[in-house]
């Protein structure tokens, strides 16, 4: 099961870098040509990488959500009903590392929790350079 439980991660994981991949070579393409006002095409780019996370978090959601769904890969505890919006609530604090606490991952599903919060924490990072260098491009303009 463990072998399942590490493929399911990496796939999980990989759909997210992609998902993130493509959302960040659209945006490149689309606010250079496609916006007159310089200023605009921050404010796309960064309502463009939260599109983008909020996808990552529901793909994480999705996966937490079917797991517990067909049983054998562990529980969460604490403040947690099972549904899909409990699933949405601690992917948002997971791929953040915000981390409240009031819903604890147990079992096999706990690795998916940890590979979350450091596939965020990479991504995150990845928005915040693209978005610096589009700030680098385009701030002179305004």
């Amino acid at each position: 099961m463990m072998l399942l439980a590490t493929f399911v991660n990496v796939v999980v994981v990989a759909l997210a870098v992609l998902i993130h991949y493509e959302c960040l070579v659209l945006l490149s393409k689309y606010m250079p040509k496609h916006l007159s006002k310089p200023r605009f095409r921050l404010v796309i780019g960064v309502l463009g990488a939260l599109l983008a996370h909020s996808l990552e978090v529901w793909l994480f959601a999705l996966a937490y959500y079917l797991m517990l769904q067909s049983g054998g890969w562990g529980s969460f505890d604490g403040n947690f009903d099972g549904s899909i919006w409990d699933c949405v609530y601690f992917s948002y604090t997971s791929y953040t590392t915000l981390g409240y606490g009031d819903i604890a991952p147990h079992g096999l599903v706990r690795y998916l929790a940890g590979i979350e919060s450091l596939t965020g924490l990479v991504l995150i990072t990845w928005t915040a350079s693209f978005l610096y260098s589009q700030m680098q491009r385009h701030w002179y303009k305004v």
